[in-house]
């Protein structure tokens, strides 16, 4: 089988080794597809060297077929269409109060242990979620990333005809536009690329570019003068933490999406001014996995226009490196039997 390696110094390399008989309580995956995450890029460009275990296989979004079961893995059968989320709980103790997918001692499989770009994936069962056998492989790749963007639309307690403004018109934040206008609020989508202002359009999504006009007017303009009932940040840099408080109306709702490295200044007499909210939000849960699931496989938004490119396996490095060159592009799969 082949299974790709991260080596460090922006390099990857495509290996041949033996396929791994899964271990109790393990399933082995027959890998469809595996996306390329934000988290991935973060890796190649060596952020996280001193967490993850080099060389190592990456990778987390994904989709495939179940090929083995180990001893004692009982609820799925062979040939079993699943995807995995990726989260490995089993150092949770009771002051996580519960809340497993965010519990202290959590592991994130594909980063702290290898991840699913190859070709077959030994993961523990508890990690898998089944699939219908109708699902389009190549869209539940985009289920894991889909989940992150329910997750913080179900924390955000956004309500039909409500406004809500995504700061960030990435990945994340166009899936996290596309769900938020499920729930029958207006939304607004805040990014400064124009590729990525098209692809919004091409999605349905009202975009606009903070650099062009102002965006306080303009929300205030959408809504009698309202502003935002909630807003999610996923751009994760300075001049959208300055223009949240701004754009959040009375009572307002932020949910902070986007990972900060470092300290940032926020305005907190905003909080105080206009009783404002500000909620963490990471990862998903298992509910949220399951409604991701369920819109894939209902497949009546544009999900396949998420997808810009699907490569094979073997042109790992060059995958990359397209990514790092041209930062346009939305969802870029692997084709892990390719």
């Amino acid at each position: 089988m082949r299974a790709t390696r991260y080596q460090g110094n922006k390099t990857f390399s495509v290996i041949e080794k033996e396929k791994e008989n899964p271990l109790r309580g393990e399933v082995r995956i027959k890998v469809a597809y595996s996306g390329v995450c934000g988290t991935d890029m973060h890796i190649y460009h060596g952020m996280m060297d001193k967490r993850v275990n080099i060389p190592v296989t990456i990778g987390h979004e994904m989709s495939g077929i179940i090929d083995a079961l180990g001893e004692g893995v009982s609820g799925f059968s062979e040939g079993e269409k699943v995807v995995v989320r990726p989260l490995d709980d089993s150092g949770v103790k009771p002051s996580d109060k519960g809340f497993n997918h965010i519990c202290e001692d959590l592991k994130f499989i594909g980063i702290d242990s290898p991840g699913s770009m190859q070709q077959y994936w030994n993961v523990p069962a508890f990690t898998l979620h089944k699939l219908k056998a109708e699902t389009d492989l190549k869209l539940a790749a985009l289920i894991e990333p889909l989940s992150v963007a329910v997750h913080d639309v179900r924390l955000s307690e956004l309500q039909a005809g409500e406004t809500a403004v995504v700061l960030g018109g990435g990945p994340i934040g166009l899936l996290v536009a596309m769900v938020a206008k499920e729930t029958g609020a207006k939304v607004i989508v805040s990014e400064v690329n124009p590729k990525r202002i098209e692809k919004a359009k091409e999605l349905g999504l009202n975009a606009v570019n903070p650099t062009q006009i102002d965006l306080v007017e303009y929300v205030k303009e959408q809504t009698d003068n309202r502003r935002a009932d909630v807003v999610f940040e996923v751009a994760g840099v300075q001049p959208a933490l300055d223009v949240m408080t701004e754009v959040a109306g009375i009572r307002g709702r932020i949910l902070m999406v986007a990972i900060h490295g470092q300290k940032r200044e926020v305005d907190l007499f905003k909080f105080f001014w206009k009783e404002l909210k500000l909620i963490g939000a990471r990862v998903y849960e298992k509910e949220d996995y399951e409604v991701a699931i369920d819109l894939i496989t209902k497949n009546e938004l544009p999900f396949e226009k998420m997808i810009t490119d699907v490569q094979p396996l073997t042109n790992i490095q060059q995958v990359f490196e397209n990514i790092d060159n041209n930062p346009d592009g939305m969802k870029v799969l692997m084709d892990c039997q390719n």
